[in-house]
């Protein structure tokens, strides 16, 4: 599957579009991390836990909108967009969304 943020892709031709597809993840930063960040916070530096969590939530979110895209016939994802978000009464809550066009390309 082919997942670009460019509305084309290079060297193909898009020979039918299907329809906008997407990819949501939820997760929740657990306990320790949210120490850890804490004491990074304070005293500078970068959050590897936090990094961690967003790096797999993006990861699944861009995962799930291939795998929509594919159940519709699709072979590409084109015009993706990434959207991050903090949810939660405390902010605990990390929400990722992949979106785009699936579209076949020959």
């Amino acid at each position: 599957m082919i997942s670009t943020t460019t509305p084309s892709v290079d060297g193909k031709q898009i020979v039918e579009y299907k329809q906008i597809v997407f990819g949501e993840v939820i997760t929740g930063v657990n306990f320790m991390k949210d120490i850890g960040a804490g004491l990074r916070n304070f005293f500078g530096g970068r959050s590897e836990g936090y990094e961690q969590e967003l790096v797999a939530a993006r990861e699944e979110a861009i995962r799930e909108m291939e795998e929509r895209a594919a159940k519709l016939g699709a072979n590409a994802v084109v015009g993706v967009d990434i959207d991050y978000e903090v949810l939660g009464a405390d902010n605990g809550m990390l929400m990722v969304t992949a979106s785009g066009t699936a579209v076949v390309v020959a």
